[in-house]
């Protein structure tokens, strides 16, 4: 079974590293997810010793809505994280958010995101965790002038650090690819609260 596993993350991490070439992302966007695949590799490695694969999944992630002067905007993005051992947790997230302006001028608009998440934590030291997530996402934007619409994809890569309470992790995370024209997000650095039961 492991060996299944570390091919399908050698697999991935491949993939993931023709991709980086093919945009001409350069050996920056090669390395990181190079680290990426091999964390997961590891990771996936250690023997599950309590028994239960459920047992050892931890549920959490964002829900969020933001109501305004002809404006709303509403997010959803559940996660599961597998705890492969006391110290490294591996799991996938989903993305939807949902937006509308409604100004009465040009470019107002509606805009939907969807999409989907590798999340790795770590935590080496009892208050600190360290975290990597990889988001790609689908953006989708409809303005009232149509001649502005927009679909794309945009990846993601987050590095972040964070104090840890219990189930509780406030922290900041740094997006290694931002692109100022493309992201969803107005900066790199986005502060982060992460809730996993």
């Amino acid at each position: 079974m492991n060996a299944h596993l570390n091919n399908f993350c050698i697999f991935i991490t491949v993939q993931f590293v023709k991709q980086s070439i093919m945009k001409i992302n350069s050996i920056k966007n090669i390395t990181i997810f190079s680290l990426f695949g091999l964390f997961c590799c590891i990771s996936f490695s250690q023997q599950n010793t309590d028994g239960s694969f459920w047992n050892r999944v931890r549920y959490g992630g964002n829900i969020g809505a933001n109501f305004g002067n002809n404006f709303s905007s509403v997010l959803i993005a559940p996660q599961a994280i597998y705890q492969v051992n006391p110290y490294v947790g591996l799991g996938l997230g989903l993305n939807y958010s949902y937006s509308e302006r409604d100004l009465n001028r040009f470019d107002d608009f509606t805009s939907t995101i969807v999409g989907g998440s590798l999340i790795a934590i770590g935590q080496p030291i009892d208050f600190l965790q360290i975290s990597a997530d990889f988001e790609y996402l689908r953006v989708n934007r409809n303005f009232r002038e149509r001649s502005l619409n927009d679909e794309y994809w945009v990846p993601a890569l987050f590095l972040g650090a964070g104090y840890q309470q219990g189930n509780f992790v406030v922290g900041a995370r740094y997006d290694v690819l931002f692109n100022d024209r493309r992201s969803i997000y107005a900066n790199g650095i986005q502060p982060f609260v992460r809730l996993l039961f």
